[in-house]
């Protein structure tokens, strides 16, 4: 009997085991193929899942393996600028770099080998899941190896399986088709020198292409090109109508492709295959005591790479929901707020996404020069975000003190000035849910709930008064606040001010904790 079992040790499902391995839960994470996957998938990250990073301790291991960049650039029909998403030149106010590439195989590695750590995680690999049954208060599943078959039963199941989940198919769990599908040949290549673009006018200042990943939005043939870690380097190029799949994936028409890019560079072809870029969203997240994240529970086109942070951001708000109901802290029906939390903010990155992709993937070259002349106009008149970090929406429903300023939004992590130390922000607090006061103290009341919250849930207040912080000082006065609450995944809960400090820690206990606790919280601070 296991707490949690997780089908799938890609990239989402070992950060979901490390976060639950962390929080001391009984896991068992099975992966159908005995190796990690050979070549590269995924390649684009952002600040947001470095501090993901942070929390489990990882990202000094990961981080020597990526390549922090300047953005993404898309280029006209014209090989003028249509606008620039990046961060040269500007302050970086989550303290990681907006945009990191990174190589799938290295990654998945640092994550699988970080779950040696825990004695209450097992990993099963070459171990394939022939059947998924959900039981009273728990899930039992079915087991296939190269030995023999055998059956365990957990509390609940994650599904990391992938696009093409199995589980997903076992429940029944149909997608939502949000209407994009293109296909796309993706090369991957060790490139020993420097890419060659077209001339290009009204490049940002301070940019190096070479550091960018560059979305040409050209009729003639739609192509990304993508900075990778080292000397790899990724091209996406849109396939045409009429071109087959198997003949553009040929070594000779993958060379003639990349010719224009790669004039006199030795270089060494990683691997090209196609793909049909889709937005696709599982109907249900949750059924029974069995979730979907990942890959699974939804699927985005490349545009902006928040494929795989989807998926992160996900195995996140689960693992502090699930280590919440196991400890029996919370109700089950806190589960409830998983899809309710992730499936809006995933639809809008995705919708940002597909409305991208239909501009880049235009064809017709006079459609082409005029929606050059649209998305310019846009910029100017600032209607357009100028970062990847500004496609992602607040939280807007579940567990948040909507009312209240800035509520579910993602906090800021400046770097600050305690003591002697200039740290990151997370470096010095603790607890999974923080509460950062401007002052020194809280008053009676106020302490009173927070330790009465306390003996529930992790909560731990640290007081501004101890740190220089330009940036949060400003945070706080921008949304009126003298006191922000954290989730265990960085967004914020709530905001007050001096007068409803109390209120927002009522509101966070009425949510957060199960009814028997809530009423020995009502009994106690009444």
């Amino acid at each position: 009997m296991y707490d949690i079992a997780i089908i799938g040790c890609g990239p989402v499902g070992a950060l979901a085991a490390n976060f639950l391995g962390k929080q001391g839960w009984n896991v068992l994470v099975v992966e159908r193929e005995a190796n990690p996957y050979p070549l590269p998938r995924a390649v684009h990250l952002d600040h947001e899942m470095v501090r993901l990073f942070q929390d489990i301790n990882l990202h000094d291991t990961i981080l020597p393996d990526m390549r922090d960049t300047e953005g993404h650039l898309h280029v006209g029909a014209d090989h003028g600028v249509l606008r620039y998403m990046g961060t040269s030149g500007k302050p970086r106010p989550f303290g990681w770099s907006n945009d990191y590439f990174f190589y799938q195989p290295e990654l998945e590695e640092h994550l699988r080998n970080a779950l040696t750590r825990f004695e209450n995680v097992e990993v099963r690999l070459g171990t394939a899941l022939t059947e998924i049954e959900n039981i009273e208060n728990a899930v039992k599943i079915s087991l296939q190896t190269e030995s023999g078959t055998n059956e365990v039963t957990a509390n609940y199941v994650i599904a990391c399986d992938g696009a093409r989940s199995q589980v997903r198919k076992s429940l029944g769990i149909k997608l939502d088709d949000l209407d994009f599908e293109e296909p796309w040949l993706v090369v991957d290549a060790e490139v020993d020198g420097p890419v060659s673009f077209p001339p290009i006018s009204d490049l940002p200042d301070g940019c190096d292409i070479q550091q960018l990943s560059v979305m040409m939005c050209d009729p003639n043939r739609p192509a990304t090109v993508v900075p990778g870690r080292g000397n790899h380097r990724r091209w996406e190029l849109m396939l045409l109508p009429g071109e087959n799949d198997a003949e553009m994936m040929q070594p000779e028409k993958v060379a003639e492709l990349l010719k224009p890019w790669l004039k006199n560079v030795p270089h060494n072809i990683v691997r090209a295959a196609t793909y049909r870029f889709h937005g696709l969203v599982a109907e249900q997240w949750r059924l029974g005591n069995v979730f979907l994240a990942g890959d699974a529970a939804h699927q985005t086109p490349p545009f902006f790479g928040q494929g795989m942070c989807h998926g992160f951001r996900d195995a996140a708000n689960l693992s502090w929901k699930l280590d919440l109901v196991l400890s029996r802290q919370s109700d089950d029906s806190l589960l409830d707020t998983y899809q309710a939390e992730r499936d809006p903010h995933v639809r809008a990155v995705i919708s940002a996404a597909v409305n991208a992709g239909r501009y880049i993937c235009m064809l017709d070259p006079q459609q082409a020069a005029e929606r050059d002349v649209t998305i310019r106009e846009k910029v100017r008149r600032n209607e357009l975000p100028t970062t990847a970090a500004d496609l992602i929406p607040p939280v807007g429903t579940g567990i948040i003190a909507a009312d209240t300023p800035k509520a579910g939004a993602r906090f800021i992590q400046p770097w600050v000035q305690k003591g002697a130390e200039r740290v990151l922000l997370d470096e010095i607090t603790q607890g999974q849910w923080q509460l950062l006061v401007s002052g020194s103290s809280l008053s009676t009341n106020e302490s009173s709930l927070l330790a009465a919250i306390q003996e529930q849930a992790d909560i731990q207040a640290t007081f501004l008064d101890d740190i220089d912080s330009p940036e949060l000082d400003s945070w706080l006065k921008e949304a009126n606040a003298s006191a922000v609450l954290l989730r265990p995944d960085h967004y914020v809960y709530g905001t007050a001010s001096a007068a409803s400090l109390s209120d927002l820690l009522r509101s966070l206990a009425v949510q957060l904790l199960s009814s028997t606790t809530t009423f020995h919280f009502q009994e106690r601070t009444q």
